[in-house]
C-alpha cells in the first residue's frame, strides 16, 4: 500500500459538488493499493499514518505525529499513486490493483482506521469516496509532503 502525506491546516471532498469529507489541522493522505496488498498492508500503513513525525514540536523540530497532536486524518483513494511510470509518457495501471480489491482494501482501512485511531472522537477520520470524481481542496502546511509505501 502506499500514502501520500500531506501536513495540512485544512483539506476537503466533493463529489458532484456536495461535501463528503473535510478536516481541520491533520493528515490528508492519499491512498494507492496494489496487487499484493491484504489486511497486514493495512494495519502497517496505518500505523506510519499515525505515527510518522511530520508535526513541529516546541523547538520548531518534526517531532510530533499526527495521533500526538490528536489531529484529523482524511483518506482518499487514489489508485494513480500505484501507476508505473518507468517508461514512456503515459502511465500504466497493471502494478495497481484491480477496482474491486483497491475498494475492499480501502474501505478496510478507513474502517479499521476509525477503530483505531485516538482520541475516539466523530470525524476525527474521515474519508473520500472510491471510484467518484473527487476534487480535493487542501491547504498543505509547509510545504510538507511525505510518500510511505508498505
Amino acid at each position: 500500500m502506499i500514502a501520500l502525506l500531506q501536513r495540512v491546516t485544512s483539506a476537503s471532498v466533493n463529489v458532484e459538488g456536495d461535501c463528503i469529507a473535510n478536516i481541520d489541522r491533520g493528515i490528508l493522505a492519499l491512498i494507492g493499493v496494489q496487487p499484493a496488498d491484504n489486511q497486514d498492508s493495512i494495519k502497517k500503513l496505518f500505523h506510519k499514518i499515525t505515527h510518522y513525525r511530520i508535526f513541529e514540536d516546541d523547538d520548531n523540530k518534526m517531532n510530533l505525529s499526527v495521533s500526538d497532536i490528536s489531529g484529523e486524518i482524511l483518506l482518499v483513494p487514489q489508485f494513480t499513486l500505484a501507476a508505473d511510470t518507468r517508461k514512456g509518457l503515459r502511465p500504466g495501471f497493471s502494478t495497481a490493483a484491480t477496482p474491486a480489491l483497491g475498494e475492499k482494501l480501502f474501505l478496510q482501512l478507513v474502517d479499521f482506521a476509525q477503530s483505531q485511531y485516538l482520541p475516539k472522537e466523530p470525524g476525527k477520520i474521515q474519508s473520500g469516496k472510491f471510484g467518484a470524481d473527487m476534487q480535493v481542496a487542501l491547504v498543505n502546511d509547509g510545504p510538507a509532503t511525505f510518500w510511505l509505501e508498505v
